[in-house]
């Protein structure tokens, strides 16, 4: 699993000319679910992203979570962030779950930060996005498990 998280000051998502999903204050995360991710996986992810500390604390360290300052996550599935390029120039997916697999370990994903008391917002699995973002900081952290 790849999660790149960026510290935002709001960002929105836009399917068919819509909003989808929309934020202020918050985290950004792209999420990439891969074929060998597990429920232990996911769990660990949504945990990392509610507690990761990459806010200012009053002396300007990162030192406070999305939850200690009230934020919310904007989740988007991006099955992208698993393409391999180190051969040729068209990135392999083969290490992205499977579709089906993908969209519910997301939604898994998204309901255990919830469960956190992270507030979120989601883009549509599998839609062509637009994704907006006013990138505060430049703050972007990348995940792996």
């Amino acid at each position: 699993m790849q999660c790149v998280v960026q510290r935002v000051s709001e960002a929105s998502v836009v399917v068919d000319g819509e909003i989808v999903g929309a934020i202020e204050r918050g985290l950004l995360a792209l999420v990439g679910i891969a074929s060998g991710d597990t429920d232990e996986t996911i769990a660990w992810m949504a945990r990392k992203v509610a507690t990761l500390r990459v806010f200012d604390d009053d002396a300007g360290r990162f030192d406070r979570s999305v939850l200690d300052v009230g934020g919310s996550v904007l989740s988007v599935s991006q099955f992208t962030l698993l393409g391999d390029a180190r051969k040729g120039t068209r990135p392999s997916f083969t290490n992205a779950a499977a579709p089906q697999m993908a969209q519910a370990m997301w939604e898994r994903f998204n309901e255990l930060l919830r469960a956190e008391g992270v507030p979120v917002q989601t883009g549509v699995f599998a839609a062509s996005m637009q994704v907006s973002l006013v990138n505060d900081g430049p703050v972007t952290i990348l995940l792996e498990r």
